[in-house]
C-alpha cells in the first residue's frame, strides 16, 4: 500500500514537470524566432531567450531524463571540446568565447526539444506553434521589405534562409491535411513563406528556394496534386513578385556579377582565402567565429582589385565550417547531418503505407501517417539550409541545430509510439490521418 500511494503521488508531479518543460520549449522558440522582444517596448533589455534556454538546460539535467543515446546528441560533446580548445588559442578569444556560450544556450533548447517533445500529441502541438511563429515572421518580413524582425534574422539573406526552411512544412502539411479549411490554411502558409522569400530579393536565397521546390516535387506523395500546387505557386510568384525581384535574380548570372570585378568574383576570392585557412589548420581550424578576425593574416597583403577584405565574413556556412573547425568540424557536423538523413529515411520508410499503389501517375496512399509528412518536411528544410548556406555565413545560427533537434524528437516518438500505425488498414483514421489511439489511450490533438 505505501508503494501504491507513493506512485499515485509521484505521477501528477512527473506529468506537471513534463508539461512545464514543454512550455519552456515553446516559449524559447517564440523568443528565438518570433522575437517579440524586438517589437514590444520595454522588454528588449530582458534576455528572455537566454533565460529560457538556461532553464531548459538545468531542467533536463536535474530531471534525470538526460539521454545521450542518439548519435546527434553524442556529437555535441566533441563539438564543445574543440570549441573550448579554441577559446584560449584563437586570435579573437572574445568571439570564440561568445560563440561557445551561444552554442551552449542552443544546446539547452536542443535538449529541451528532444526530452520534452516526447509524444505525437506534443509534436503536433509543437508544429502548430512552429508554423504560427514562422507565419508571423513571414508577414513581418514582407511588411519590412524582406528583412527579418531583428537579431540574427535581421539581414535579408538570413531571413530568406529561414523562409526557405519553412516552405517544406507548408507544402507537406498541405498534403497531410484533410478538409478544405485545413488545406487552405497550409496553402496560405506556403504562399506567405514564398512571398516573404521573394521580398528579400536574395539571389542566394532564390537558389535555396529553387532547391527546396525541386525536393518538394521529388518527394510529393501525390504527383498530380503536386503538379497543381506547383502551378499555383509559380503563378503566385509571377503575379505578385515585383519586377525588381526578377531583375535581381537575373543579375546573379550576369557578367557583372560573375565577372572578375563582380560580387561573384569577390566571393570566390574570399572562399579561396578560407581554403588557405583550412589547409594551414586542417585538424581543428582557426576557431569559431574567427574567420573575419584572421582574414588579414592569410590575405598577407594581397588585395582584391585594390580592396582589402580584412574583417570580411566567409559568406558561406561551409567555407566557415572548414576554415573555423577543420576536419574535426567536418566529421562532427557531417555526422549529425548524415544521421539525420538516416533517421528521416527510417521514419519515411516505416510509416509509408504498405497499400500504396500507382494510378494514372498519381500515388494513392492508404492509411497515411503524419510522421511520414513531417519527415519529408524536415528533410526539405535541411535542403533549404544546405543550399542557402553555400552563399551566406549561417553556421552558428539556431536554424540548423533546432532542425536537428526536431529530427531526433521525431525519431524518438516514432520508435516509442510506432505500434499505433502497424495496423493502419483496420484502424479508424483521425481527421489528420493519424490513427486514433486504442481504447484507454489519450487522444491525439489535431494540428
Amino acid at each position: 500500500m505505501p508503494k501504491l500511494k507513493a506512485w499515485a503521488i509521484e505521477q501528477p508531479g512527473q506529468a506537471q514537470e513534463s508539461k512545464a518543460g514543454f512550455y519552456l520549449v515553446l516559449a524559447s522558440l517564440l523568443f528565438e524566432f518570433g522575437r517579440p522582444q524586438a517589437l514590444i517596448p520595454g522588454i528588449k533589455l530582458i534576455p528572455f531567450a537566454t533565460g529560457f534556454d538556461v532553464l531548459l538546460l538545468l531542467s533536463v539535467v536535474m530531471s534525470g531524463k538526460l539521454d545521450l543515446s542518439r548519435l546527434q546528441t553524442k556529437l555535441w560533446i566533441p563539438l564543445f571540446v574543440v570549441m573550448a580548445i579554441h577559446v584560449p588559442i584563437a586570435r579573437n578569444n572574445f568571439w570564440a568565447l561568445m560563440t561557445f556560450k551561444d552554442m551552449l544556450l542552443i544546446f539547452g533548447l536542443y535538449l529541451g526539444i528532444v526530452t520534452y517533445v516526447n509524444s505525437l500529441e506534443k509534436m503536433l502541438t509543437l508544429m502548430k506553434v512552429w508554423m504560427g511563429i514562422l507565419g508571423f515572421l513571414a508577414l513581418m518580413g514582407i511588411a519590412k521589405g524582406g528583412r527579418g524582425i531583428g537579431g540574427w534574422i535581421g539581414d535579408e539573406n538570413d531571413f530568406c534562409m529561414v523562409m526557405n526552411m519553412a516552405v517544406p512544412f507548408g507544402y507537406f502539411l498541405l498534403f497531410s491535411a484533410t478538409g478544405v479549411v485545413q488545406k487552405m490554411k497550409y496553402l496560405g502558409f506556403l504562399g506567405t513563406f514564398i512571398l516573404a522569400a521573394m521580398a528579400s530579393l536574395s539571389r542566394g536565397g532564390f537558389m535555396g528556394l529553387a532547391a527546396v521546390g525541386a525536393y518538394c516535387w521529388y518527394r510529393s506523395p501525390k504527383k498530380l496534386n503536386a503538379f497543381i500546387v506547383v502551378v499555383v505557386a509559380v503563378a503566385f510568384m509571377l503575379v505578385l513578385a515585383p519586377e525588381t525581384y526578377w531583375d535581381e535574380i537575373a543579375s546573379s548570372t550576369s557578367d557583372e556579377t560573375l565577372g572578375e570585378h563582380g560580387t561573384g568574383g569577390a566571393r570566390l576570392y574570399t572562399w579561396g582565402i578560407g581554403v588557405e585557412m583550412f589547409l594551414s589548420n586542417p585538424i581543428i581550424g582557426i576557431g569559431q567565429s574567427n574567420f573575419p578576425w584572421t582574414f588579414d593574416i592569410y590575405q598577407a597583403g594581397r588585395t582584391f582589385h585594390e580592396r582589402s577584405f580584412a574583417g570580411r565574413a566567409a559568406h558561406s556556412a561551409w567555407v566557415t565550417l572548414i576554415a573555423e573547425l577543420g576536419l574535426t568540424g567536418i566529421v562532427i557536423i557531417g555526422g549529425m547531418l548524415l544521421q539525420c538523413y538516416k533517421d528521416l529515411k527510417l521514419v519515411r520508410t516505416r510509416f509509408a503505407p504498405a497499400g500504396s499503389r500507382q494510378k494514372h501517375g498519381q500515388t494513392v496512399q492508404a492509411g497515411e501517417d503524419v510522421r511520414m509528412y513531417l519527415a519529408r518536411a524536415m528533410e526539405g528544410s535541411f535542403i533549404g539550409f544546405i543550399v542557402s548556406g553555400v552563399f551566406i555565413s549561417i553556421l552558428w545560427y539556431p536554424s540548423l541545430w533546432i532542425m536537428v533537434a526536431f529530427v531526433v524528437a521525431l525519431r524518438n516518438i516514432s520508435e516509442a509510439q510506432g505500434g499505433e500505425t502497424l495496423s493502419a488498414a483496420v484502424q479508424t483514421q483521425h481527421p489528420w490521418r493519424v490513427p486514433l489511439p486504442r481504447l484507454g489511450e489519450r487522444p491525439v490533438s489535431r494540428l
